[in-house]
């Protein structure tokens, strides 16, 4: 029997997942569902699963951001998406186990199939879940934004702040001017690096080296080197301050 941890911000697709495994999984008891990553992390240090199914895409921390708090992974992981071709490229290449949403019985049998025959061979956990993880958190050369004309592509040591505004992106650049793209900003999060850029809040990602200033608050707020003034939210706070102490 595997003990398994469904990670989604989605409530309607960790639900639905967990269907599919009760009626096609017996084999694979689903211990418990959390939708943040802050909150899977608190369930993986309580009771380790035998392997998580993990939504990549979630707003704050995506589930790359997640595995990097632990430095081993005695658990296994079965990456679970909806469209993001960069991220399902990188999990083959290495070889991890990855479902495409919808997510397809057959499938989904697959993956627990062979999730049960790697814990016997190796029982110790993804022997390139480091890697993968490494590859996914490093620093986008360019970042392609599609533009009405075609796709632009922007250094990432340009872009100051990313601003949410419901399917669109704003992305302000040091120069002081700004791009719109229909890329949503969970989009974004998952491509830029985790090491240089930080989600504050529902609305904004921001560079964390362009950030001038701190101000107290229930969350504060950040002051970035144009000026802008970007509300934190309370649960950001203290890994925002103990990112910019580094």
């Amino acid at each position: 029997m595997l003990n398994a941890l469904i990670v989604d911000d989605e409530v309607l697709g960790a639900k639905t997942l967990e269907m599919l495994l009760k009626m096609h999984c017996a084999n694979v008891h689903v211990m418990g569902i959390v939708h943040s990553a802050d909150d899977a992390e608190k369930s993986i240090n309580g009771i380790p699963p035998d392997v998580v199914f993990l939504d990549i895409e979630m707003p704050f921390a995506n589930g790359f951001n997640l595995l990097q708090r632990f430095k081993k992974h005695p658990f296994d992981v079965i990456f679970t998406t909806a469209y993001n071709e960069y991220a399902v490229k990188a999990i083959k290449h290495n070889a991890l186990d990855y479902l495409l949403k919808p997510i397809v019985p057959e499938e989904l049998v697959a993956a627990v199939k062979k999730c049960e025959e790697k814990r016997i061979i190796d029982p110790d956990g993804y022997k390139n879940l480091e890697k993968i993880i490494s590859t996914l958190s490093q620093k986008v050369h360019k970042l392609p934004v599609p533009s009405p004309d075609g796709i632009v592509y922007l250094d990432p040591d340009n872009i100051v702040y990313l601003q949410g505004d419901i399917n669109y992106t704003h992305i302000h650049l040091i120069q002081g001017n700004k791009i719109t793209s229909s890329k949503t900003l969970k989009d974004f999060e998952t491509l830029l690096s985790s090491k240089q850029f930080f989600r504050i809040h529902k609305a904004n990602i921001i560079n964390l080296s362009y950030v001038s200033k701190y101000l107290k608050g229930d969350g504060g707020e950040v002051v970035m080197a144009e000026g802008s003034s970007l509300e934190v939210s309370r649960q950001k706070k203290s890994e925002l301050l103990a990112l910019l102490a580094q």
